[in-house]
């Protein structure tokens, strides 16, 4: 991965997800408690494997994600963001309220409406509770694994 040369928050921040895929991941874990690579491979993006991938990996070394892997197998394996991937929330968040007013409500799904009424109705009660579902489903999927 390529490191910033400056000081620049900004573009420290563009070489980290200045592609569109690394947002989209993040938020098909933590808005839809994906953890198989098959779940993000069937998001309606079309990621190619290849490039989901690269971003896994990519997403590992900067500390986003992690793989549970308890039976050393790729059948087995499924990743959850960190703490440091679940700080990116307000950016995606920010994301969609930026271009949510743009798409003709026609197109999106159930779960899309019902994100868009939350969140359009109290911002950061929905940011607080997609993180403590989020946390709650992790820890419970831990537990179901039985790895601290």
């Amino acid at each position: 991965m390529k490191t910033p040369e400056n000081s620049c928050a900004i573009a420290y921040s563009t070489i980290l997800f200045g592609d569109k895929w690394s947002l989209l991941i993040l938020r098909d874990f933590i808005f839809y408690n994906k953890t198989r690579f098959k779940e993000l491979i069937s998001s309606e993006e079309k990621i190619s494997t290849k490039i989901l991938t690269n971003r896994l990996k990519s997403l590992q070394k900067l500390g986003m994600i992690q793989i549970l892997n308890p039976k050393g197998t790729k059948k087995s394996r499924q990743y959850f963001v960190t703490e440091k991937g679940l700080s990116v929330l307000p950016i995606i968040i920010e994301f969609y309220l930026f271009s949510i007013h743009f798409i003709d409500e026609s197109k999106l799904n159930e779960f899309q409406m019902i994100f868009k009424k939350e969140l359009l109705a109290d911002r950061a009660l929905f940011e607080t509770q997609l993180k403590r579902n989020y946390l709650h489903f992790i820890r419970k999927l831990k537990r179901l694994k039985n790895v601290a």
